[in-house]
């Protein structure tokens, strides 16, 4: 992570009223719009799955400076197999501006961590493959390919650790 960045300043911070304008600002760049889509979609998605949605912006101090969002126990594909029961990280938006400071990896890592704390042992992430994508990013993390696309998307998995007590 970049020594400008300071663990202590970060947290994740449910959308509010207050920071919902900020949060609604993250813009990532140009070259990855077509990738991810926008925060308003994102937020507009997560009123309809609020049961399964976790939106939050990624906060430095006082300073939106990304958004990310969780996806909890979904039936992945109910018709095949409806006990495979699933969470992962389902939108990832750093803004351009705070990019390659470490943002995104502290998003994962809390996002990671909260699904952890469920008392679930895996987490999912989707990402198309190309170029500008976060595949290395994600592969970087630790995430392994599954084999299997969700929407023309690859799917990869992360071991979690049990938490600590378990």
């Amino acid at each position: 992570m970049s020594e400008a960045l300071s663990l202590a300043a970060l947290r994740l911070a449910p959308v509010t009223s207050q920071n919902i304008d900020a949060v609604c600002a993250v813009q990532v760049r140009p070259d990855q719009s077509h990738l991810v889509s926008p925060v308003m979609k994102s937020l507009a998605e997560a009123y309809a799955h609020g049961e399964v949605a976790w939106p939050r912006a990624v906060v430095d101090g006082g300073e939106v400076v990304g958004f990310v969002m969780a996806f909890l126990d979904i039936p992945w594909n109910p018709v095949e197999d409806p006990a495979d029961v699933r969470s992962g990280i389902w939108r990832l938006n750093i803004d351009a501006a705070h990019q390659g400071k470490g943002y995104g990896r502290f998003a994962v890592g809390a996002v990671l961590e909260e699904i952890r704390s469920r008392g679930t042992d895996r987490a999912y992430v989707c990402w198309d493959t190309g170029e500008h994508t976060p595949e290395p990013f994600y592969l970087g993390f630790g995430f392994t390919p599954t084999g299997e696309l969700s929407g023309g998307q690859r799917v990869g998995v992360f071991a979690l650790a049990p938490s600590p007590g378990s």
